[in-house]
């Protein structure tokens, strides 16, 4: 059945400008993204055209400088937009939160004539990005990645391949780290790689679980040629972008879980307060009522979390941990929060009649992507009790 329409959180947004792009964005998601969204999943359609609207309509650069195309949208508002369109289908809020992770490199690093000269169109000209760190040998331990870069001349030759790359095979550029000097973190460099240059190719998509209108897909680099002029950052650096661009992300993950989450309580609540046994609706047993309560309060503490975490990067302060601490909570509340639904729906919730076993399938991956939970833990670790001593 289709999916039903999110319930409105009661939003806290700090202008006028914010609260009117929250109604273009739930205008958006109820009336092109919702209704087609489970029929979409189970065929394995990518929107592309959603994000053709999405683009027209700003909203695939909000966070970056409005002299590119961006939005200039501080991250607090940038992630209820996020956390709105995963509600509607988390292959939407997931796309625009890797498009962000993919067009990071360019605006924090680039050079005033890159961003000049790619920007406008990556940000509000209809093209889609992909991120490329992980690998088939290098997931979690991604500063031994393989893929290498060689000088010739003013080019670079890149040859490897990415593994696990959302829009892998579909995007039109790729942010790519590659081995330009040295082992571990310190040799790697970032590049901006057209997705026509010649010698890139994609394999099939991987058949997953959940998420299957999102590809996933490995992204093969067979000698292909990149100007000096696509290089991001200083030869080097590319690691330390990397890390500085998945704190980021790890935001927009939290937040789209939060919507996921959200849309499940939602179908629980609808289910249970209209389902009656014993003579009366299911939501007036203490057990279920409790159910409904800890999934509540779970949501609204992730909300706050990547909320708190935002603001701290909006006013330049440090908020890796943070960051951390949000993705952590907020994909775990997820996966709790559809399994529980699944359980309140009964048999119900576990045929695809109605969406909660969907989200449970697709609160999975939250879990895994961009660092995985258990890194999550050593990251926040290293913060709370220092490095390791081994």
């Amino acid at each position: 059945m289709p999916d039903r329409a999110p319930q409105q959180v009661d939003r806290q947004l700090p202008t006028d400008e914010a609260r009117e792009l929250i109604s273009l964005v739930r205008d958006i998601a109820q009336r092109e993204i919702a209704p087609k969204a489970a029929e979409e999943e189970d065929a394995g359609h990518f929107p592309r055209e959603v994000f053709a609207l999405l683009s027209a309509s700003g909203l695939l650069g909000l966070p970056y400088d409005a002299e590119y195309g961006g939005g200039e949208q501080p991250y607090e508002v940038y992630l209820q937009v996020l956390e709105e369109l995963a509600a509607a289908r988390l292959t939407v809020g997931l796309g625009v939160s890797v498009h962000t992770l993919a067009s990071y490199a360019l605006a924090a690093y680039g050079t005033k004539e890159q961003q000049v000269e790619h920007l406008p169109a990556i940000l509000g000209g209809g093209l889609l990005g992909a991120y490329c760190l992980s690998e088939p040998s290098s997931g979690s331990d991604a500063a031994s990645l393989r893929t290498k870069a060689v000088r010739d001349g003013d080019h670079w030759v890149i040859t490897g391949t990415k593994a696990w790359i959302t829009h892998g095979g579909i995007a039109d550029f790729y942010t790519v780290m590659a081995r330009t000097g040295e082992e571990g973190p310190r040799g790697i460099t970032a590049f901006l790689v057209p997705a026509d240059a010649d010698g890139v190719s994609a394999a099939p998509p991987e058949k997953k679980m959940g998420m299957k209108g999102s590809p996933t897909a490995q992204v093969h680099f067979d000698g292909v040629r990149v100007p000096d002029g696509r290089r991001i950052g200083e030869e080097g650096q590319g690691f330390a972008i990397a890390l500085s661009a998945l704190d980021s992300g790890r935001l927009g993950i939290a937040a789209c879980a939060i919507g996921l989450a959200q849309s499940a309580l939602d179908e629980a609540v609808a289910y249970a307060t209209g389902r009656e046994q014993f003579g009366r609706p299911i939501a007036d047993f203490q057990g279920l009522r409790f159910m409904l309560a800890d999934m509540a309060t779970q949501i609204e503490a992730g909300r706050a979390l990547y909320l708190a975490a935002a603001r701290l990067r909006d006013t330049g302060r440090p908020f890796a941990k943070q960051a951390a601490m949000a993705k952590l909570h907020c994909t775990d509340t997820a996966m709790r929060v559809t399994t529980d639904a699944v359980q309140i729906l009964g048999g119900y919730g576990y045929t695809a009649d109605f969406p909660a076993e969907r989200y449970m399938r697709e609160a999975k991956v939250l879990q895994i992507v961009e660092g995985t939970n258990q890194i999550q833990r050593m990251v926040i670790a290293r913060h709370v009790a220092g490095p390791e001593t081994r």
